[in-house]
């Protein structure tokens, strides 16, 4: 709906004309901007082997400027240009542990909204089998732990989240986690506010 305002002077002439395309003009800077902030969300895939009741573990150590500093994450990182979430999932991990993913889960797809941190649409997956020899990973040390100790862990509060989700029999969810610094402030499951009081159960 365009909003017009109003005139005092009923006997001033208007250039309706003018003013549709000054609409359309200040419209498709909008447009424009809206756009841009779409195209910097950042697209990334996580990816939990697992095997013997643990998953495959990165402690993030090594690299400067990260994000992550500090804490145990799965495997994964940003998409490349062309790149379907399949590929990039199955890249990362081989860059990162020296295994070839030959077979996974698609289990969901997270989105993190940060007023500190660049906002992310991230695709989770489960590693289910996979070739080669694990080998030291750049970013961190990798380590195999058990699915019991893993909340004993330094980690980001959403990470508990779906790793609980990814545990439980549902085909494909979508997680939407809202932070404010390092504070996770709210969780949306499936487009629903996340009761969060049983998180500890």
């Amino acid at each position: 709906m365009i909003k017009l305002n109003l005139i005092d002077d009923i006997d001033t002439p208007v250039d309706h004309d003018h003013m549709v395309c000054s609409w359309l003009l200040n419209h498709d800077r909008r447009m424009h901007i809206a756009s841009k902030k779409v195209m910097n969300v950042k697209k990334t895939t996580l990816c939990y082997l697992e095997k013997d009741h643990q998953y495959l573990m990165l402690h993030r150590t090594k690299k400067k400027k990260d994000a992550n500093q500090g804490k145990w994450i799965g495997l994964g990182g940003a998409f490349l240009d062309h790149e379907s979430a399949e590929a990039c999932m199955k890249r990362e991990v081989l860059e990162e542990t020296g295994f070839h993913v030959t077979e996974w889960q698609y289990k969901g797809i997270v989105t993190f909204i940060s007023d500190v941190h660049e906002d992310e649409v991230m695709h989770l997956f489960k590693g289910l089998a996979w070739e080669g020899t694990l080998k030291p990973c750049d970013e961190g040390e990798l380590a195999w732990v058990d699915k019991a100790a893993l909340f004993e862990l330094p980690m980001w509060e959403g990470d508990r989240i779906f790793l609980k989700l990814l545990d439980q029999d549902i085909p494909f969810f979508a997680l939407k986690l809202v932070y404010e610094g390092n504070r996770l402030a709210q969780a949306f499951l499936d487009g629903r506010p996340l009761n969060r009081d049983n998180e500890n159960d």
